[in-house]
């Protein structure tokens, strides 16, 4: 049954599939690229005008569903706990660079923005903390390795995972290395916290969980293959998604399964993305699928019937769409009740990043160097457009009014409202805790 909701010359034919029915797909290939997520809140007794992001959530209750309060924090790469890549807040119709910051080496993660400060990764191993206001370098600190994991911070405590498989906590303040621990593989993904406890997921196929003190082992959870995903946190559980072909849903408590794993077809390195009792995750060999996590059900999938796509990135989802990029230049947008296409925006080249949600707009960060505003619920012709000489190879942060992209090239760019392009973002310098000293966060 091909169904397709918004006509357009351009879409070719794409079907939506009952959830029983079963698709013969070929094997991915490896090696993908991903990103993760924390819920952001506020907290106003940290030092430092530090909003206690990326934060843990509340057991059994705490799921993003699609209204929040504007972000005044992006504190990991996806965001938030759920990994859903959408902020609230549509940011002002007029953009320019108000900073531009020059790392050592190539970036290829997403910044992450809590309080007054911005926190990069380079391919070479160095993380750097530089102040939101002024783009200047607060410190930087160099572990000799490299990075395809954003930093994830809580509180005042910075946690980031390295190709070799270690996992470092740092004081987001000074840069101080407080612990590190050793997994036996390559650590993609942004980690996750729950309570006081921090989740790594890794090549080696476990999820780690290590208490967020001292490092100390809590429990390990052993899929069948590598997990080069983000741990995406709802309630009492996580979700992931796995090189095995599975979802896998593991209660953080033990850190045992919750029932069954969903089938996905094959392999993924996405992160899973969930918006109520919804979860969403594309696969690398062209199927987006929807599961009802509570029920246990798969809801539908959906695919480009005449040319399935190849999906390295994750998600953003609203309560109404899941939108993706994908290997072959498309920006899609599908209902999240149906499965079925809403509409295709066409790149002029592929787009690695994740895509992100902001408001009215959708932004993707695109390999051929140019930053693309959407219009959320008709994206099939360009807002607005901003390019550069290198690559994007990892999406926006978006926290306040502002945005935080970085490039291959190692520049960081800051972009907000032309109206004031040297002021700090007003919401974020006077509402993340006027009250506490400037020397933290």
């Amino acid at each position: 049954m091909i169904e397709l909701e918004t006509p357009h010359e351009e879409f070719r034919m794409f079907v939506t599939i009952p959830k029983n029915w079963l698709l013969a797909r070929p094997n991915g290939i490896a090696g993908l690229l991903l990103p993760l997520a924390s819920l952001v809140f506020l907290n106003p007794t940290i030092a430092g005008n530090l909003a206690d992001t990326a934060s843990d959530t509340t057991p059994t209750t705490e799921v993003r569903t699609a209204t929040q309060p504007s972000q005044l924090n992006w504190p990991t790469a996806r965001g938030d706990a759920q990994s859903t890549g959408h902020a609230d807040q549509t940011l002002p119709e007029k953009l320019q660079v108000k900073w531009e910051y020059k790392a050592d080496e190539a970036i290829e993660t997403t910044p992450v923005v809590v309080g007054k400060r911005v926190f990069v990764s380079d391919v070479m191993g160095k993380v750097y903390a530089i102040d939101r206001g002024t783009g200047k370098e607060i410190w930087k600190v160099d572990f000799d390795t490299g990075f395809l994991a954003s930093p994830a911070v809580k509180s005042e405590e910075l946690l980031i995972g390295d190709i070799d498989g270690n996992l470092y906590k740092l004081n987001a303040v000074t840069g101080k290395e407080l612990w590190r621990k050793s997994t036996d593989g390559e650590i993609q993904g942004s980690v996750a916290f729950y309570g006081e406890n921090v989740l790594a997921a890794s090549g080696d196929g476990k999820l780690h969980c290590f208490r967020l003190k001292d490092g100390e082992k809590v429990w390990t959870y052993e899929a069948n293959d590598q997990i080069r995903c983000s741990p995406t946190v709802a309630g009492d559980r996580t979700f992931l998604g796995g090189c095995d072909g599975q979802l896998h849903v593991v209660d953080l408590k033990t850190g045992k399964a919750l029932g069954k794993t969903f089938e996905l077809g094959g392999p993924t390195g996405s992160t899973p993305s969930v918006v109520g009792d919804k979860a969403f995750l594309p696969i690398m060999d062209g199927v987006v699928l929807a599961f009802d996590w509570k029920a246990q059900k798969e809801l539908w999938q959906h695919m480009d019937e005449e040319r399935p796509q190849e999906y390295r990135n994750s998600a953003a989802v609203t309560g109404d769409l899941v939108v993706l990029s994908s290997q072959f230049k498309q920006v899609d947008a599908i209902s999240t009740a149906t499965g079925k296409l809403k509409w295709r925006h066409t790149l002029r080249r592929r787009a690695d990043a994740s895509p992100v949600i902001a408001g009215k707009d959708v932004w993707i960060a695109a390999t051929d160097g140019r930053l693309i505003r959407l219009e959320l619920q008709d994206g099939t012709e360009e807002k607005w457009s901003y390019e550069i000489r290198g690559s994007f190879l990892a999406g926006p942060a978006i926290a306040g009014q502002e945005l935080f992209i970085a490039d291959d090239d190692g520049v960081v760019r800051c972009f907000g409202d032309e109206k004031s392009p040297n002021k700090v973002d007003a919401a974020a310098s006077s509402k993340i805790n006027p009250a506490v000293p400037s020397q933290g966060l």
